[in-house]
């Protein structure tokens, strides 16, 4: 069986990498980052279609490839053996397109931080980590962001 571990670069992803090399067993791992091409991201969000350059796609798709490259470096360095990364175009939404590629894998786990790069986004329309947790027909872990420290 497969982990899957879903990775945008934040803070929180790189806590659920770290997380899951240090508690999880070794088994091969699949590191993923999502991205929305120039089409799914005009459909919703129509009147931002026109400010859209079109060479944003290319830009999306590279910065996706070495999100999900940074994820497997950093997974392998925490301990994880067997890592492979993926980036995979969203079609429809983030947290489905997770759920699909845990399901293409037959992932026995997947690992996501509590909150990701979406900021506003997530807040309006809802966390990825909730959707995945809720929809995923398989073990999910949500890992929180680490505990702040005290001030003194």
């Amino acid at each position: 069986m497969t982990i899957l571990v879903a990775y945008d670069g934040s803070a929180d992803s790189r806590t659920a990498i770290e997380f899951a090399a240090k508690h999880l067993t070794a088994e091969p791992t699949l590191i993923v980052t999502v991205w929305e091409p120039l089409l799914v991201q005009i459909k919703k969000y129509p009147l931002a279609g026109a400010a859209i350059d079109p060479d944003t796609e290319e830009q999306a798709q590279a910065q996706a490839e070495a999100h999900a490259k940074e994820g497997a470096e950093l997974a392998a360095a925490a301990g994880l053996s067997d890592v492979s990364y993926r980036a995979v175009a969203d079609n429809e939404s983030i947290w489905k397109t997770i759920v699909d590629v845990a399901d293409e894998i037959d992932a026995s786990l997947i690992v996501t931080g509590s909150r990701g790069l979406a900021g506003v986004r997530s807040v309006l329309l809802g966390s990825v980590s909730n959707h995945v947790l809720h929809h995923a027909h398989r073990p999910t872990l949500i890992v929180p962001p680490p505990k702040a420290p005290a001030r003194a």
